[in-house]
């Protein structure tokens, strides 16, 4: 490989700093290949983040053509052309795209598709001139480098490959080659807003710089293309671990035959066809082109390096005001959406993605069987938060796979025992729930929870384990017993006539050691709020549609009055009425989203927008109940943007023209999110099945069944240190270690030494009845036999008289 002349240094250096794109995109894709690892987004028919080795790893901002006759405009793709966006084939993640100058000089059109075989991304390019503009138009295309995922610290040079020029950045071990099967006229590499070819070309609409290198910095890469030599032509952009690599991976592609790549790429994405048979079959109405998009787009999220891995969203949201400092993005594994994504692919018949998952998660579990908030592909944490719904979501899972008799060889149950026993231990009270904002008891972490330890308890009486499943059937009940008593208000005051109803979460204080978990009297700090605040409000009045997961998984029968209520307050507080139909916030008072001037979520605090995936989960509900789901179905479908890109958020207020922001269109958030699509894809075959995909039987057996009378069981752990419980509960206290409880029922007059009950789950535990007739505290202290140590302290729980039967009825909506 020969060099260009590396003293041909660019100035300016190290450039502006350096920013993302927006998280609003109008496709995403990638070969179907496994060998081909690279995925690409568009926005507004340009080419946003590109990713290379794995579907964590941003390399590239962007990379746009200009156009320009030379003397008098210089147009950029994004600022001075329309651009629309279609499918090469059904829902083949590769795009035609259309682009006019607005004058009606030219039109530029472009076919992205991944090469099937090599990390390539191909552009297939004509541009056509007007009549008044034929000969006169000179192209360029102009590349933003971000490799190893920033912009600073990039090295770009040009360099010659046997008589061929070719653009090159690397940083960190990654290389990107740009080429085309015609020649470059001119090249150069500068430092952004300073020395680069966007710079150059819109002064004098010349490109006059040609720079060699632009060492360290924030640089971008520009080429004129040799039209003289045709205006039809495929660029390349490839990317590789060395230099070899990326050029061998570019030459190779641009110099085979585009029709016959792109045929092959089509050819490899209909293999998902057999995945479309809800949708061809007429067991519903639906956008069927969505659907099968969904299904490709959800495929698609899984790295082709880790398999099993799904990423949320291959989007930066707000990418557009975020730097260097945002290595994140939601390009990394939440096992939420992970798991969500995974049973959406189970509702169109895939076990096999799926359990790809499970058998990911099963190595990425944590030895006291939780899991990172979020990680890379890789495994490593980026956020080191606990959500417990996170650590029961991979157990519903293994189970549905396990009742399809997908899992093949694989054993799941060792993650089931290891997440099982986390869950006990550590809960109830989770750190965050799902919206990741907020600590304590929430309701839809709540239903998770219960839903995995029946689905764990039924894999342990399958192994004949049926002590230890009778153990986590009752730790399942006991928290059955309490979502309502902790997460029902009595005294809401956002909807005159109603004081009863979810509330989002139950901050669940702990003052000198006592845990305050009355719903009525908790103060919640909300995350994201203005700096002036406030922050601070009355956890009874923060709600949110959390309580409907409660339905969904099977734990409360659609209907009560409780449910009902608590959905007109939701509707009061935060349903909007979008043009394509209803829509609600998150909850009250959330700060994550556009600012009311359509500037960006930024520092930490902004205005919540509505989110389509809650639309679909009312679908749920509402079809649960034995109403008509598809307006909601419907409805999610009409937000999808681009191509079919369902939002996280949509704008929800009047319309900013100037913001290029609609009443009902989407936000700088991310698009797509993949938890969305997963929800379109199980509401379509929930409607078409009548039923709910994600119920769980058992669950549904055991708790809506008129038999169910759980014994009254409190527990006590050293995370909840309650100090009463009803007269005649029984008292279970839990340990992480083997101990001896030397306890008293009457002031120490009758001292006991009971010793723990020891379980497979890392959990050790004794069971004291009380007796229903005394009022003496129960008091009691530690020995831990296997250290020889007492705990040194005395610990009393008051005995109360027993609540009436009423408040177990009440405790299931029944009025």
């Amino acid at each position: 490989m020969d060099d260009q002349d590396r003293e041909n240094v660019a100035f300016g250096a190290p450039g502006m700093e350096p920013r993302w794109t927006r998280g609003a995109k109008d496709a995403v894709g990638t070969a179907y290949s496994t060998s081909s690892k690279v995925w690409y987004t568009l926005a507004a028919g340009v080419l946003t983040e590109i990713y290379y080795p794995t579907i964590d790893t941003p390399q590239v901002r962007d990379i746009q053509f200009l156009v320009s006759d030379g003397k008098t405009f210089c147009d950029d793709e994004r600022r001075d052309m329309c651009a629309t966006v279609e499918n090469v084939a059904e829902a083949a993640l590769g795009f035609n795209v259309t682009t006019c100058n607005r004058n009606g000089r030219y039109t530029l059109k472009k076919t992205v598709i991944g090469d099937p075989h090599q990390n390539c991304l191909l552009i297939h390019t004509e541009l056509i001139a007007s009549p008044e503009f034929k000969d006169k138009l000179q192209l360029y295309v102009l590349a933003a480098p971000h490799m190893g995922i920033g912009g600073w610290h990039n090295y770009g040079e040009v360099r010659n490959f046997k008589a061929r020029r070719i653009l090159v950045a690397h940083k960190d071990g990654f290389w990107m080659a740009i080429g085309a099967s015609i020649p470059f006229l001119k090249t150069s590499v500068g430092y952004v807003a300073a020395s680069d070819g966007f710079t150059d070309v819109k002064d004098d609409f010349q490109m006059d710089w040609e720079f060699n290198s632009a060492p360290d910095g924030n640089i971008a890469l520009t080429g004129q293309f040799d039209l003289s030599h045709g205006t039809e032509f495929t660029l390349g952009v490839a990317f590789g671990r060395t230099l070899h690599s990326a050029v061998t991976s570019l030459i190779g592609s641009i110099t085979a035959d585009f029709e016959q790549k792109k045929a092959t790429f089509i050819s490899q994405w209909s293999r998902t066809a057999k995945r479309f048979l809800l949708v061809n079959n007429g067991a519903n109405k639906h956008d069927s082109h969505l659907f099968q998009l969904s299904v490709n787009l959800l495929l698609a999220s899984e790295d082709k390096t880790y398999p099993g891995a799904m990423i949320a969203s291959t989007a930066i949201p707000w990418g557009e005001d975020k730097g260097d400092d945002e290595l994140g993005g939601y390009h990394l594994v939440w096992t939420r959406d992970m798991v969500n994504c995974a049973t959406g692919l189970l509702a169109v018949g895939d076990t096999s993605t799926p359990l790809r998952s499970l058998i990911y998660l099963a190595v990425s579990q944590r030895e006291d069987g939780g899991f990172y908030q979020n990680f890379w592909i890789n495994g490593e944490p980026y956020w080191k938060g606990v959500q417990l719904d996170e650590v029961s979501f991979p157990i519903v899972l293994a189970w549905r796979l396990w009742k399809q008799n997908a899992l093949v060889n694989f054993d799941p149950y060792p993650l089931v025992k290891r997440a099982c026993g986390y869950l006990i231990r550590e809960g109830p009270f989770s750190p965050q729930e799902r919206w990741e904002e907020a600590s304590g008891y929430s309701p839809s972490t709540l239903a998770i929870n219960i839903a995995a330890l029946v689905c764990a308890a039924d894999f342990m009486e399958d192994r004949g384990e049926h002590e230890l499943a009778k153990f986590v059937l009752e730790c399942a009940d006991f928290l059955e017993q309490h979502v309502d008593p902790w997460t029902v208000t009595t005294q809401g005051t956002l909807l005159p006539g109603v004081p009863r109803h979810y509330i989002r979460i139950n901050p669940a204080d702990v003052v000198n050691g006592y845990i305050d978990e009355d719903p009525n009297t908790g103060t919640l700090t909300l995350a994201n709020q203005p700096p002036e605040g406030p922050f601070q409000y009355p956890a009874k009045d923060i709600v949110d549609a959390g309580f409907l997961e409660l339905v969904r998984y099977g734990i409360r029968a659609p209907g009560s009055r409780l449910l009902e209520d608590s959905l007109r307050v939701i509707d009061a507080v935060l349903k909007i009425d979008t043009p394509e139909g209803p829509c609600w916030h998150r909850y009250n008072h959330d700060g994550f989203g556009q600012r009311d001037d359509g500037t960006s979520y930024a520092n930490n605090w902004g205005v919540g927008r509505v989110w389509p995936l809650l639309t679909g989960e009312r679908g749920h509900y509402e079809l649960a109940a034995g109403r008509k789901a598809e307006l909601y179905h419907d409805t999610l479908a009409g937000f999808s943007h681009g191509v079919g890109l369902l939002p996280e958020q949509v704008w929800d207020a009047p319309s900013l023209p100037k913001k290029h922001i609609e009443f009902g269109g989407p936000t700088g958030a991310a698009i797509p999110l993949m938890w969305a699509h997963a929800e379109y894809l199980k509401l379509s075959r929930s409607i078409g099945d009548n039923k709910v995909f994600d119920r769980i039987e058992p669950v549904v057996a055991r708790y809506q069944s008129a038999s169910y009378k759980p014994e009254p069981l409190e527990i006590w752990k050293f995370n909840r240190q309650i100090r009463a419980i009803p007269a005649g509960t029984k008292l279970r206290l839990l340990a992480s270690g083997p101990f001896q409880l030397h306890w008293s029922a009457d002031q120490w007059a009758t001292v006991h030494d009971t010793s723990s009950t020891a379980t497979e789950l890392g959990v050790h535990f004794v069971d004291i009845v009380t007796d229903k007739d005394r009022s003496d505290p129960l008091r009691f202290t530690f020995y831990w036999t296997a250290e020889s140590r007492w705990e040194g302290k005395d610990y009393e729980i008051a005995l109360q008289a027993r609540a009436a039967e009423a408040g177990r009825k009440a405790a299931h909506g029944v009025q």
